[in-house]
């Protein structure tokens, strides 16, 4: 064999290596899903995500499919029965999928805002029309929280709360969960809740300015009087069994996606009130913080 048929067979040979080992996920997984949070009612979480769920089975070459549930323990649960494989989470949520697994999954990428934050805020919501100026003024009051694994639905602002002074079990007259930011912030507009906790990205982002630009809320219903520091994005999340290529995959496709499908990820970010400009490498450290904080809660629980 002449030195250019060696080298064409060399070449050939190393192409079908390198196809191979690029497909060998694929031969494993024929579908792969992606988990949401009940941030919003079931309808719009699927509108809101189905975009991104075609864009990926054009990057990847296969099936993906959205795994919703009624609460954030469905969606971890999912995580630690190998029933999906990634997530996005929010930060508490990704601190109880860690525990759930004893560390069998890992934060990739988290989002960045226009302005280059990658953080965002819990606040408690009123009806402005309420006469609530301050936390003060809920004393012996109804304030929901949206779900045990929320971090800005309750992590956040219960920790914070009793940091400041005020322990929810006390101070309020109840507190109950709501199952979802939405649902809360919509029981403040219907005067079932007297305040609710959710989250804001800034002035122009976040749930309660959502509902409005859905026609959910009326502009200027819902008003803020308190806030939390600042709070780390919660991250798109892996499994630690899955093959390192698939990981490898996905996630260079959740980062392409705002210069390749600029559409699909103004919509999967918020729709008209998306303030994302993209993502951002995170690592397990990132929220370490969080996971003693929801230890923190765990044995405050345990306590009374």
């Amino acid at each position: 064999m002449n030195n250019v048929l060696m080298i064409a067979a060399v070449s050939a040979t190393l192409a079908l290596s390198t196809q191979a080992h690029a497909d060998s996920w694929k031969d494993q997984y024929k579908t792969v899903r992606f988990g949401v949070l009940s941030g919003e009612n079931e309808k719009d979480r699927i509108a809101r995500w189905t975009p991104f769920e075609n864009y990926l089975e054009k990057e990847l070459g296969v099936e993906v499919q959205i795994f919703t549930a009624g609460n954030y323990d469905g969606v971890i649960q999912a995580l630690a029965a190998d029933q999906i494989e990634f997530a996005f989470l929010g930060s508490s949520a990704y601190a109880a999928a860690y525990t759930e697994t004893n560390g069998g999954v890992e934060p990739l990428l988290a989002s960045q805002e226009n302005d280059g934050s990658t953080g965002y805020y819990s606040v408690i919501a009123v009806r402005c029309d309420s006469g609530y100026k301050s936390v003060d003024d809920l004393k012996g009051k109804v304030l929901a929280f949206a779900d045990p694994d929320s971090t800005s639905g309750y992590a956040v602002p219960f920790f914070n709360l009793v940091k400041q002074g005020y322990d929810p079990k006390s101070f309020f007259s109840a507190i109950p969960f709501s199952g979802a930011h939405e649902t809360g912030v919509m029981g403040v507009a219907n005067k079932q809740f007297d305040a609710a906790a959710t989250y804001i990205n800034n002035e122009t982002s976040g749930i309660p300015q959502r509902m409005e630009s859905k026609g959910m809320i009326p502009k200027g219903e819902i008003c803020r009087i308190w806030q939390s520091p600042e709070i780390t994005n919660g991250p798109f999340t892996a499994r630690t069994n899955l093959p390192e290529d698939l990981i490898r995959d996905m996630k260079a496709a959740v980062k392409a996606v705002p210069e390749k499908a600029p559409d699909v990820h103004k919509e999967m970010t918020g729709g008209e009130n998306s303030t994302s400009k993209g993502y951002v490498d995170v690592d397990a450290q990132r929220y370490q913080w969080i996971i003693e904080m929801r230890e923190w809660l765990r044995k405050q629980r345990r306590a009374g």
